[in-house]
C-alpha cells in the first residue's frame, strides 16, 4: 500500500565507527590502563559513541555516570560530550525535553570553550533532534552550520556524515536531486579513505532515494551492498534499517510475502537493538503486507502491536505510519466507520510536524474515501482536496523559486548575447568602411562586393536580433506568471495569519454561549422537577436564574455579532479602490488580529504591545484591505525578531512592540516599532528586494516586505522606510500623503 513506500525511519548517524564489538574490546582494555580521569571520561565518551548503535538503553545508562563523573571532578569538555551522547540516545527513543536541554548546555560549554570541532558536532546532533520529530527544515538549518564550520577548518573526517544526514532532510523535503548531490559527496570521501562502514550508511540512505525515485533495481543493489558492509564491520543498525527499506523495495514491486519477510527480521531486530521506532515501524510495514495477502486476522494483530510501540517510543512519524496502516487495514476490509478514528489520529499527527509526503496525501485520500462510504460527503471533499494539494505539493515543492532564478539567468545570458552579436556586426561595417576609403575610387567594384556582403551580414543579424527577442520576451512572461504564483502565496500566508486571529477572537464569546446554555438546561431540569413537586416558591427562582443566564447569552450572542460585522467590514473581497477610512481604527484591529493570531501559534508567547494613536487623526481615503496586509506583514516580523531576541537571551529580555500614529504637515505615519535583534547596516538597503528574507529556509518567501512596499509606494503614493540598529530595535514608518477628508 501507499503508506509503505516511504522509509520508517531514516537513520540519522551522530559517528562513523567501525568494527563495533572489536573496537568496544578495546576501549575498555584503554579505559582500564588510563590512569587519569579525564583520559577515562575522553574514552567512555568514544565507547558511547559505539553503543548508540548497539543497544540505546545502556548508551544512555554509561552516558548518566560518565556525566556524574565529569561534573564531580570539573571536566567540562568531558560533560558536554555525554551530555551530546545523552542527547542522542534520548532523541532516537523520542524523550525529546531531556534531549534539547542536554544538547542546549552542550552547546553552551563549546562556545564557552571556543571548540569549533565539537560545536560543529553539537549542530550535527541538533539535526537529529529534529530529524527523528521529522522537523526537516530545522534539521536542514543546523547541518547547513555543521557543514560551514567543517568545511571551514577542514574537518574531513566529520564532513562525511554531515553529508550524509542533511542529504536525509533534503531526501524527506522530496528533494532528491538535493538528497542524491550529498549523498554523492559523502560517498566520494568514504572510498577515497576506504571507510566501510560510511560507505554502508550512505548505500543505505542512497537505496531510499533511488526507491522513492522509483528505480527499484538500483535502490534494492545499493541495500544489498549496505547489508554486505555492515555485516563486514558489525554495524547492525546499518542492517536493521536496510532490512526496513528492502521491505519498501518489495511493496513497491507488489511482492507482499518479500516485504513481509524483510519487515519482520527488521522488527526482530529493532526489538534487540532497543530500537522501539524501527520495531514499531516494521511491524506496521509486516501488517501492510500481510493485509496484501487477505490475511487480514494477522494484518490486525501487527497492527494493533505497532500502535502500542509507537505510542510508547511517541516519535510523531511513527505514530502517524502505524495508525495509517491500522486504518488502511480496516479501509481493506470495507469497515470504514472503524477505520476513520484511526486515519484521524494519524493525520492529527502530521500538524507535530513539517512533513507533508507521497504517504500523507495517501493517508489524507484514504480518510477521503472513508467518509464518503459512509455518507459524510462534506467531509470527504474537505480530504480529498488536501490530498490532491499535497500531491501536487510533492511534486512541485520548492520549484518555483528555482525556476524564477533560473528564468533570470537564462533572461541576462541573453542579452548579453545579443548585445554581443550588435557590436560584433557594428565592428563588421566600420571595418568595411575603412577598407573602402583606403583602397579608393579604383577599387569601386571591391567596395560594392564588401558593402553587399556587409549589408547581408547586417540583415542576417538582425534576424537573429529579432529571434532572440522574440525568445527572451517568452521567458519574460513565463517569469512573471511565476512571480505572480509567489505574490499569491505570500497574500494566502497572510490571510492565512489574519483568519488564525479572528477565530481565536471570537472564541471567547461562543464559548461564553455554550456554557451559560449548558448551566440553563440544568437549570431547566431542576425547575421541572420542582414543579412536578408542587414547589412553585423555588421553581421561581429557578425561573430566574434561566432568564439570567439568557440575558448573558443574548450579551454574548450580541459581542460575537459585532465582531463578526467588524471582522466582514475589514475582510471583504478588495476591489482596488479607496475608502474613507479611520486609521486608528483599522491599525487597532490589525494590531489585535495580529496578536491573536500569534497566540493560537504559541499560546506561551509573552509580547508587551503598547498603542500610542493620535486622537485628532482624521480619516483617510485608503485601500483597507490592503493596508491591513501591510500591517499584519510588519507585526509578523516584528514578533518574529522580538522571539528570536528572546531566544538568544534566556529570559533576559522582555519583548516589546510599539504600534503608533501621527498627522502632521498634511501627512500621516503609522510607525511598527520592536525591541528584537535588528537589522545589519549591510542589509538595510535590501530588505525591500524580492526574495530577500534573513529567516532560516522554509519560513519565509522574501515577498511579504517587498509586496508591502508596493501597497504602500504604488498603490497609495506614500513612503516606507526603516530604520535598524543590530541587536537593539527595527522601525518601520509608513508615510501617507493625502488629502484630508473629514467625517
Amino acid at each position: 500500500m501507499k503508506g509503505c513506500l516511504l522509509a520508517l525511519l531514516l537513520f540519522f548517524r551522530v559517528t562513523i565507527v567501525p568494527a563495533q564489538g572489536t573496537q568496544t574490546e578495546s576501549l575498555d582494555l584503554l579505559i582500564g590502563k588510563a590512569k587519569a580521569d579525564t583520559a577515562k571520561i575522553n574514552l567512555t565518551n568514544k565507547k558511547i559513541r559505539l553503543l548508540i548503535r548497539e543497544n540505546l538503553d545502556s548508551a544512555e545508562k554509561l552516558s548518566l555516570k560518565t556525566l556524574d563523573k565529569a561534573k564531580k571532578i570539573g571536566y567540562s569538555f568531558g560533560e558536554a560530550n555525554a551530555r551530546i551522547n545523552l542527547a542522542s540516545s534520548f532523541s532516537m527513543k523520542g524523550n525529546f525535553p531531556p534531549a534539547a536541554q542536554n544538547l542546549k548546555i552542550a552547546q553552551s560549554i563549546f562556545q564557552e570553550l571556543k571548540d569549533s570541532l565539537s560545536l560543529s558536532s553539537t549542530y550535527s546532533t541538533y539535526g537529529l533532534y529534529y530529524g527523528i520529530q521529522s522537523k526537516y527544515d530545522s534539521s536542514i538549518f543546523y547541518l547547513e552550520k555543521a557543514i560551514s564550520i567543517a568545511e571551514r577548518n577542514h574537518y574531513r573526517e566529520r564532513l562525511a556524515t554531515y553529508y550524509s544526514n542533511i542529504a536525509i532532510g533534503y531526501q524527506m523535503r522530496s528533494n532528491f536531486k538535493k538528497a542524491l548531490e550529498y549523498q554523492q559527496k559523502s560517498l566520494d570521501l568514504a572510498l577515497a579513505d576506504k571507510d566501510f562502514a560510511n560507505q554502508a550508511f550512505t548505500r543505505l540512505n542512497m537505496g531510499l532515494v533511488y526507491a522513492q525515485m522509483n528505480d527499484t533495481l538500483r535502490g534494492r543493489r545499493a541495500l544489498f551492498e549496505a547489508i554486505r558492509l555492515a555485516k563486514k564491520e558489525g554495524i547492525k543498525s546499518v542492517e536493521l534499517y536496510a532490512y526496513s527499506n528492502l521491505a519498501n523495495a518489495y511493496n513497491l514491486k507488489k511482492e507482499a510475502q518479500k516485504c513481509y519477510e524483510y519487515a519482520v527480521k527488521a522488527a526482530l531486530l529493532g526489538g534487540e537493538m532497543a530500537d522501539y521506532s524501527i520495531q514499531a515501524a516494521s511491524l506496521a510495514k509486516a501488517a501492510g503486507a500481510a493485509a496484501a495477502q487477505k490475511k487480514f486476522s494477522r494484518a490486525n494483530t501487527l497492527a494493533q502491536q505497532a500502535m502500542q510501540i509507537a505510542d510508547t517510543a511517541g516519535q510523531n512519524y511513527i505514530i502517524f505510519q502505524t495508525y495509517a496502516t491500522m486504518g488502511s487495514i480496516l479501509k481493506q476490509q470495507s469497515q470504514f466507520s472503524e477505520a476513520i478514528p484511526y486515519l484521524e489520529k494519524s493525520v492529527a499527527t502530521l500538524e507535530k510536524t513539517d512533513l507533508y509526503n507521497e504517504e500523507a496525501g495517501s493517508t489524507f485520500k484514504n480518510l477521503s474515501q472513508c467518509y464518503e462510504q459512509t455518507g459524510n460527503f462534506r467531509k470527504a471533499l474537505a480530504y480529498y482536496k488536501t490530498s490532491a494539494q499535497i500531491a501536487d505539493s510533492v511534486l512541485n515543492r520548492g520549484n518555483i523559486r528555482e525556476v524564477t532564478e533560473l528564468s533570470m539567468n537564462y533572461e541576462f545570458t541573453k542579452k548579453q548575447e545579443a548585445q554581443r552579436i550588435e557590436q560584433k556586426n557594428k565592428d563588421a561595417i566600420v571595418q568595411a568602411r575603412l577598407i573602402a576609403l583606403l583602397i579608393g575610387l579604383g577599387l569601386t567594384l571591391i567596395l560594392a562586393v564588401v558593402s553587399l556582403r556587409a549589408y547581408r551580414n547586417k540583415q542576417k543579424a538582425n534576424s537573429l536580433l529579432q529571434q532572440q527577442k522574440k525568445e527572451i520576451e517568452n521567458t519574460l512572461t513565463r517569469l512573471k506568471n511565476t512571480q505572480a504564483q509567489l505574490i499569491q502565496s505570500e497574500k494566502m500566508a497572510s490571510l492565512g495569519e489574519l483568519t488564525a486571529g479572528i477565530a481565536h477572537e471570537i472564541q471567547n464569546p461562543l464559548n461564553f454561549v455554550n456554557n451559560f446554555s449548558e448551566v440553563s438546561a440544568e437549570l431547566l431540569d431542576e425547575l421541572t422537577e420542582e414543579l412536578q413537586k408542587g414547589d412553585t416558591e423555588e421553581a421561581i427562582v429557578l425561573a430566574g436564574d434561566v432568564k439570567e443566564n439568557l440575558k448573558k447569552i443574548r450579551h454574548h450572542g450580541k459581542r460575537a455579532d459585532l465582531i463578526v460585522k467588524g471582522m466582514l467590514e475589514h475582510s471583504r473581497i478588495s476591489t482596488g479602490e479607496k475608502q474613507l477610512t479611520n486609521i486608528n481604527f483599522l491599525t487597532q484591529e490589525y494590531v489585535r488580529l495580529a496578536y491573536r493570531g500569534l497566540l493560537v501559534k504559541d499560546r506561551h508567547v509573552n509580547v508587551n504591545l503598547v498603542t500610542d494613536f493620535d486622537n485628532n487623526l482624521e480619516k483617510l481615503e485608503v485601500i483597507p484591505q490592503e493596508l491591513g496586509r501591510v500591517l499584519i506583514n510588519l507585526l509578523n516580523n516584528a514578533f518574529y525578531a522580538t522571539q528570536q531576541k528572546k531566544a538568544q537571551l534566556n529570559g533576559q529580555y522582555k519583548p516589546e512592540i510599539m504600534v503608533s500614529t501621527t498627522q502632521h504637515n498634511g501627512k500621516v505615519e503609522i510607525t511598527v516599532r520592536d525591541n528584537g535583534i535588528g537589522l545589519p547596516e549591510e542589509l538595510k538597503s535590501k530588505i525591500f528586494q524580492p526574495f530577500f528574507t534573513t529567516k532560516p529556509t522554509g519560513q519565509g518567501t522574501g515577498l511579504g516586505l517587498s509586496l508591502s512596499y508596493d501597497i504602500i509606494t504604488k498603490g497609495h503614493g506614500g513612503e516606507l522606510k526603516v530604520e535598524t540598529k543590530e541587536g537593539e530595535f527595527t522601525e518601520f514608518k509608513i508615510t501617507l500623503f493625502r488629502d484630508v477628508v473629514r467625517g
